[in-house]
């Protein structure tokens, strides 16, 4: 009986105790920590390092979004990073020697008015003139790659066509992160869970050590990857970030017979839905509009979520909800992640991802040990430094980023 047991992930890591020092600390255990411990072990040979969790193992942001993966984003930056992101996605199964559930079942970005058409229409465009797969399709296209959805012209937003990128998908969210944990334990990187920081040691202006409830430990290289409570380490390192963090709730409904094809995404209705590979139904909608660290969200954004859904997929109107859930979502002015170094020396910071955190794992991870290792952005980092916010070198994607910005 034990044979047909899958391997439980208390055995996937060790759980060490913290040593005095390290040549690197990372502060967050979940996607983003975990990808660039493994990317510093992998392609930098720094194996000295520690990944610290105030809770267990990837049990914030990481066990509470919606699990999709695209690289349809608008500016070249995005596209760039994005797309690298997706290109590793691609490979990773096979790299990690772990079956993460990475299914290419293509998203959709549905079109209900003509701002949209005109917005959709030249994305596609520049996705495809930065190499990435995109397709415009027309309201009878949409139906035809997914039979279940309301195309009809007498409801209030009715659907003209939608941007599709089929190479994009969904992967099973708590099977990345064990991945990615097994294959940096077995590279020797120290996974240390209940190991809170509560401040920081600093020689002027240079870091030099972590305050934990474990103990202090030194090091000359910290990097903030704690998502939606960024802000909240950044304070303690006595340095502000441009962020505000929200609640954006996701739900799920009892499990269904296979009828939801791809992933559906719709900005002006306000509502994403996809299946996951048991059956349930997967969706999400806007933050709530307060800045706050709850993982609940407030009921009205649940009833007007269920309303958008019901109106473009009509055979959902008798689902139940099991259950909802709120992530904390860090959100920069203009839509897109900050990644590079931050004000305190030999200190760096990987946040502001909004609803983006999840599909940007493995390039945000990639990049981010280049910069960690070298004290260098990476190409792909490079134009999202703090420093924009100060010369106005915005990226703006809040009109390709998803429904929460």
């Amino acid at each position: 009986m034990a044979d047909l047991l899958p391997e439980h992930p208390d055995f996937l890591w060790h759980n060490p105790d913290p040593k005095p020092s390290y040549d690197a600390v990372i502060v967050g255990g979940g996607g983003h920590g975990l990808a660039t411990a493994y990317y510093l072990a992998k392609n930098h040979g720094m194996t000295n390092i520690a990944v610290l969790e105030r809770g267990w193992l990837a049990g914030g942001n990481m066990a509470r979004n919606t699990t999709i993966i695209r690289s349809n984003y608008l500016w070249d930056e995005s596209a760039a990073i994005y797309e690298h992101s997706l290109k590793l996605w691609e490979q990773l199964p096979e790299e990690l020697e772990y079956d993460f559930l990475f299914s290419q079942r293509g998203v959709m970005n549905l079109a209900h008015t003509l701002q949209d058409v005109r917005e959709s229409v030249r994305r596609v465009g520049a996705n495809k003139l930065n190499g990435v797969d995109a397709e415009w399709l027309d309201a009878d296209q949409v139906k035809e790659l997914c039979p279940i959805i309301n195309v009809s012209e007498d409801i209030r937003y009715p659907v003209l066509g939608a941007t599709y990128q089929p190479r994009a998908g969904i992967a099973k969210h708590d099977h990345v992160a064990w991945a990615f944990a097994r294959k940096a334990d077995e590279l020797g990187v120290d996974i240390i869970q209940n190991c809170e920081v509560t401040g920081f040691v600093k020689d002027g202006n240079r870091v030099v050590g972590v305050q934990t409830n474990r103990g202090t430990i030194a090091t000359g290289k910290v990097a903030l990857c704690a998502a939606g409570h960024s802000s909240v380490l950044a304070k303690l390192a006595g340095f502000d970030l441009p962020i505000q963090s929200h609640p954006l709730q996701a739900l799920v409904s009892e499990l269904h017979h296979k009828v939801h094809p791809t992933v559906v995404m719709s900005n002006h209705v306000h509502v994403y839905v996809s299946q996951a590979h048991k059956g349930e139904l997967v969706m999400g909608a806007g933050i709530d509009s307060y800045n706050g660290y709850g993982q609940r969200g407030a009921f009205h954004v649940i009833e007007e979520q269920m309303a958008a859904a019901v109106e473009l997929f009509p055979i959902f109107a008798r689902a139940h909800l099991l259950r909802t859930w709120g992530g904390i979502v860090d959100v920069t002015l203009d839509a897109s992640p900050i990644v590079g170094k931050a004000p305190v020396e030999g200190m760096y910071v990987n946040c502001g991802w909004g609803t983006g955190g999840f599909k940007g794992t493995p390039g945000a991870g990639w990049s981010m040990a280049h910069t960690i290792a070298t004290d260098e952005a990476h190409a792909l980092n490079a134009p999202f430094a703090l420093e924009r916010f100060e010369t106005g070198a915005l990226i703006d994607e809040h009109g390709a980023a998803a429904v929460a910005h």
